[in-house]
Parts: C-alpha cells; sequence; structure tokens
C-alpha cells in the first residue's frame, strides 16, 4: 500500500523521529477547534529543512497527505488532518539562527515559539511585536497569517515576515522576499505564503522585521455604561492620532469571567484596555488625552499606570479571557469565532451581535482588538447538547454575514481553516478561483493540507 511503503521510505531516514503510535496520533488530532476529525495516520519531526524536503519528495511519489503543525494553538482547525495522512511537526526546528540589531531583523526556524525570541532579544533593545495571545510557534503565525493586540501599531504577521524559505509540494525549496525593506522586484511570494495555512507550502525559516523597545510604556483601564460608549472611545481615539500600541475591549460577561478567574474586582460592564509607547512624556500625553476622550464618553474609573508589574498583570488577564471565560460555565467547550469590518461600521457591528447574543440559550462573550475593527465572540456550549453546537454555528453564520454585509471580513485573525471555508466564496468570488488555480499550480496533487482553504477537489 502506498502508505506503508511511504512510512517507510521515511523511517530510513527519519528513525524513531517518525511515529504511529497512538498517543502521538492522538496528540496531533486536537485543536482549541470544536471539530474533531480523525487524528493523522503518522507524524514526523524533522530537524532541518533538507528533511522537510525529503519528507515532501517521499509524500509526492506516494501522494500522502501532509499537514503542518505548530504549537496546535489554532481555532479554525488549520492542522487537523482532515484525510489523514502525515503530520510534520516542527517542534525540533526550534532555533533563533541570527539576530541583526543594526538591520533591525531576525531569522528564525519554524518551531521557534514568539516568547522565546523575546526573550533571545532581551539584550539587543528588540522585540517581535506580534502577539496573538497564545505562545505560538512563528512558523504557524505566519501560515496562519496571525495578529493580535499589538497590530493596531506595529502591524500583523503581514507587515513583519520580510522573508522566508519553503518546501513546495515536489521538494523544490524556494526563498521569498528578504532582507531590504522594499523591493519592486516580481510577485510578492512572501505575501503569498503568508495566511496560506500550509496548502502552498511548509515553512522552514523566516526573516522576521523586529521593533525597537520603546523608552516608557503606560497601560490602563476603564469602564463604561454601554458599549457604544467603548466604541465610539476607540473611534475618536484613532481620529485623533492618538498613537495606541493596544485598544482591547471586553464587554461585561467577560469582565465578570475576569473577576471569577483571576480574583479582580472590574465593574460588570464593558471595558477598554489601552496601552501606549514612546518617550516618559509621551506617554503621559496620551494617557491623558485618551482620559479626556473617556469622559467625554461618560466612561468610568481611568486609572493608568507605567509600572511593569501592573501592566503584566493587566494583559496577562486579557490573554488568559478564553480560559476566564471558559471558566465561567463548567464543563462546556468553546466554539470561538472573529469578525472584522471597517472601524466606522464596529459600533454597529458589535451591537447587533449582542443583540443576537442577548436572545440565544448560549452564553457568548466579546471581546476583541477594536483598534482594528476586530472582534471575537466565545460561545460556549454543553458538549453533550448537540443542539447547542447548532445554535453557536447559527450566531456564528449571523456574525460573518453581518460582517460581509458591512464590509467586512469572515476572519480578521484566526484564518479560514475547516471553520470559515464556507464563506470564501461570498467574500471573495472571483477571486476564490484564481486562489485555487494557484493552488493547482503548486500543488497539483493536493497533497498539502487538503480540504482547506480552497474550493474541495
Amino acid at each position: 500500500m502506498p502508505l506503508s511503503q511511504a512510512l517507510t521510505a521515511l523511517r530510513s531516514f527519519l528513525g524513531q523521529r517518525l511515529s504511529t503510535s497512538k498517543h502521538d496520533l492522538d496528540l496531533h488530532g486536537r485543536s482549541e477547534a470544536h471539530s474533531a476529525p480523525p487524528p493523522p495516520d503518522a507524524v514526523a519531526w524533522p530537524e532541518t529543512s533538507a528533511e522537510v524536503q525529503q519528507i515532501l519528495q517521499v509524500c509526492a511519489e506516494y501522494r500522502i497527505p501532509v499537514v503542518g503543525w505548530g504549537a496546535g494553538t489554532s481555532l479554525e482547525g488549520h492542522a487537523l488532518a482532515v484525510r489523514g495522512g502525515l503530520v510534520v511537526d516542527f517542534a525540533r526546528m526550534d532555533k533563533v539562527l541570527e539576530i541583526r540589531a543594526a538591520d533591525m531583523d531576525v531569522s528564525v526556524q519554524p518551531g521557534v515559539t514568539r516568547e522565546a525570541l523575546n526573550q533571545e532579544l532581551r539584550a539587543t533593545g528588540l522585540f517581535f511585536s506580534v502577539d496573538p495571545g497564545a505562545n505560538a510557534t512563528l512558523g504557524g503565525m505566519a501560515a496562519t497569517g496571525a495578529s493580535g493586540t499589538t497590530s493596531v501599531r506595529y502591524g500583523t504577521m503581514r507587515a513583519n515576515v520580510l522573508g522566508l524559505q519553503v518546501v513546495l509540494a515536489d521538494g523544490r525549496v524556494i526563498r521569498t522576499g528578504g532582507r531590504a525593506r522594499k523591493s519592486a522586484v516580481g510577485y510578492d511570494l512572501t505575501g503569498l505564503m503568508v495566511g496560506s495555512e500550509g496548502t502552498l507550502g511548509l515553512i522552514t525559516e523566516l526573516t522576521l522585521r523586529l521593533h525597537g523597545v520603546p523608552e516608557a510604556v503606560s497601560a490602563g483601564v476603564c469602564a463604561f455604561a454601554r458599549i457604544e460608549d467603548a466604541v465610539d472611545t476607540v473611534l475618536d481615539t484613532i481620529q485623533m492620532g492618538i498613537a495606541v500600541a493596544r485598544i482591547e475591549f471586553v464587554d461585561a460577561a467577560t469582565a465578570a469571567a475576569f473577576n471569577s478567574y483571576a480574583g479582580t474586582s472590574l465593574p460588570h460592564a464593558p471595558h477598554l484596555m489601552v496601552e501606549f509607547h514612546g518617550s516618559p512624556e509621551g506617554v503621559a500625553q496620551d494617557a491623558a488625552r485618551f482620559g479626556e476622550i473617556v469622559a467625554d464618553h461618560d466612561g468610568q474609573g481611568f486609572q493608568w499606570s507605567t509600572l511593569e508589574q501592573d501592566r503584566r498583570a493587566l494583559w496577562a488577564m486579557r490573554h488568559n479571557a478564553y480560559y476566564a471565560i471558559l471558566a465561567s460555565r463548567p464543563g462546556a467547550r468553546a466554539l470561538v469565532t472573529d469578525i472584522c469590518v471597517p472601524v466606522s461600521r464596529l459600533a454597529r457591528a458589535v451591537t447587533e451581535t449582542q443583540a443576537d447574543l442577548a436572545a440565544a440559550s448560549i452564553p457568548g462573550p466579546i471581546l476583541g482588538h477594536v483598534g482594528d475593527g476586530n472582534f471575537h465572540s466565545v460561545l460556549l456550549i454543553d458538549p453533550a447538547r448537540p443542539e447547542e453546537l447548532a445554535e453557536a454555528k447559527a450566531l456564528s453564520h449571523r456574525m460573518v454575514q453581518r460582517a460581509l454585509d458591512l464590509g467586512g471580513t469572515a476572519t480578521g485573525e484566526h484564518g479560514v481553516g475547516l471553520g470559515k471555508l464556507g464563506y470564501m466564496e461570498r467574500e471573495h468570488g472571483a477571486g476564490w478561483d484564481v486562489m485555487t488555480a494557484l493552488k493547482q499550480a503548486l500543488d497539483p496533487q493536493g497533497i498539502l493540507n487538503p480540504g482547506k482553504l480552497v474550493r474541495p477537489r
């Protein structure tokens, strides 16, 4: 059989780094997504780009599906092997290859996590900015086009990936982009690969843009009686040109979950969490101006601090929001969905979504990166009640349709994976056919992460 022949060929150079044990297969058949397809047939742990090249040459010969794996933190099932085959786990390719402080860039292997990279950069006065909350791998973050809390100032992965090394479906190795800060040469293959979710190639090296650690940082939190007032505060802050580094929204249900989970004492009301980067004088001025906008919109209790322990506590609370919300309904699972709309349409999208959720029988706290027009709902379901999963899917569907009606997108940062595949045609029209044609050109056998992103074959 092709699979057994492929496994024999792979084991000849991977040895014990190829596994078919139930434990390893089950571990790589799980994710934070609600969907649970069967596990893969095997898992490989390469250590070099050359081994990834060999893996793909073997799998191309025997037509074995191949799925890349980072930290397994994706929310839409990107790395689930829906058609079986081989999962390539990049955990052993976790080296920071070269830091070039003068050029403010770095080269890394795909298994390096964002926290590990920033730890390595501490002595340089530089940092990598993209912060999706989870300690995801940089290869996975590039593959899914990740963003997060700091993207309102520093941009998403698309803005911070300068170049890639990618192994294509037939084993060819290409380099995209480069270290120059701009180029007018040819197609943007880096942009094509970022966000392609492993359907066009496996990333084996990344060159990333770095940023200077700000001289001073201040962060604060404030509460509002109404969601509309919080969103209007965001709009005014951006339109006035206040350079927020983070501006996050949580609704009353999320604030209550924080209190139960982390022992905080936030009012049960919508909140904004903000952070400013710059000089000591600059962050003080920005915080003061933001406080004036908060007061204009009847916000309450705006407090800000430059103390590192205060800031860490604030953002740890925000980053643990998913777990705090899960804990608010013991035994529940979550269907997490995100949408993104033009910032001017944000208030309407949020208030209509909240009205939908208020009429539902399941809880669905709202939070998000509102400076980008991006927000999420964590829909909590009892796994023993299939009608709740159906209701959660219906609520998510209405969120997406609303976003598309308002000129937005089905997903601002979670990616397409399995959960958002059904919206590609409406959002992209004939452009989806172009994506499918690109996939066909680069992966004619359809072995790379099949069943994702493009039209099903």
